[in-house]
């Protein structure tokens, strides 16, 4: 039998409500499956929630507050516990937030900037400065911090996701960072390629015509549930379920990676990008 996993109900907001939750649970002699029965959703989910790995949504907080009695205490607190648990992150970013976490695949093109869950502490902090030009440091390097936190998945020793990139070779020639930081930004992406954690390609600036002309994806494919693709616009994104869009990203993907370079050529072009901004040169453009 497996054993016990306790919850430290101090370590966050998340995981104090979850420790509440089974508590209260196991108080009133009900298993996963038994508080669940009548539901829509699976013990793991549950199990999940009390772990504080998970967002309660506010259907099943009604659902268990029903079943235990809790006089809305579970209703109440789940937006608190959502807030705690995006904190340095918009509002709109939650649901990706908790996916990356779960997903078996996470397939990005971001043709402008170095994906968040790829960027360095300095490369992070240029992008919310130039997005949020007023904020103060106290309001930076929260925002820093928690898009560093995103990047631990790579870092675990199970259940880390398969992950592909298309980066524009313009992201290699159009620095946003002094030479040296620009250096340590692609050190960070030719490192988590060469100990196989992410697939860098480099679409090429003269690829011509291709679906993505348009627009950023991150698509999201799941062992236990149906794919997801975030898309994201200045101070706003959508998070897509409709099967068929899903298919029409999903192709339109597909199509963007057949005309870029190949992940060998790829992370030679970065490693050698790296090397010269390092010497302080700027990297040559394909031809």
């Amino acid at each position: 039998m497996a054993r016990r996993k306790d919850i430290d109900g101090s370590m966050s907001v998340p995981t104090f409500y979850g420790k509440e939750l089974r508590w209260k649970r196991e108080a009133a002699g009900l298993s996963l499956e038994g508080l669940l029965e009548g539901s829509f959703y699976g013990k793991s989910y549950l199990s999940d929630i009390e772990h504080g790995e998970r967002r309660m949504p506010l259907d099943l907080a009604r659902h268990v507050d029903r079943v235990l009695g809790t006089d809305k205490f579970f209703e109440r607190n789940c937006e608190d516990v959502r807030r705690a648990r995006r904190a340095g992150h918009a509002e709109y970013f939650e649901q990706v937030l908790e996916a990356e976490k779960h997903a078996k695949a996470i397939e990005e093109w971001c043709p402008s900037l170095f994906p968040g869950l790829l960027q360095t502490p300095a490369y992070a902090r240029a992008v919310v400065l130039a997005t949020h030009p007023q904020a103060l440091d106290e309001e930076v390097e929260p925002r820093v911090s928690a898009r560093m936190a995103r990047a631990e998945l790579f870092e675990a020793d199970h259940h880390v996701p398969s992950y592909w990139a298309i980066l524009h070779e313009a992201l290699l020639l159009d620095p946003i960072l002094p030479a040296p930081d620009m250096a340590e930004q692609l050190d960070r992406i030719t490192g988590l390629a060469v100990r196989r954690r992410i697939v860098p390609q480099i679409l090429p600036r003269t690829c011509g015509p291709h679906p993505f002309m348009v627009g950023t994806a991150k698509l999201m494919t799941f062992p236990d549930a149906p794919p997801l693709v975030y898309t994201e616009s200045l101070h706003t994104g959508v998070t897509i379920d409709d099967p068929i869009l899903v298919e029409e990203y999903r192709k339109s993907y597909d199509r963007l990676r057949a005309v870029a370079l190949s992940p060998e050529a790829s992370l030679a072009m970065i490693q050698a990008a790296a090397e010269d901004y390092r010497n302080g040169k700027q990297p040559d453009r394909l031809e």
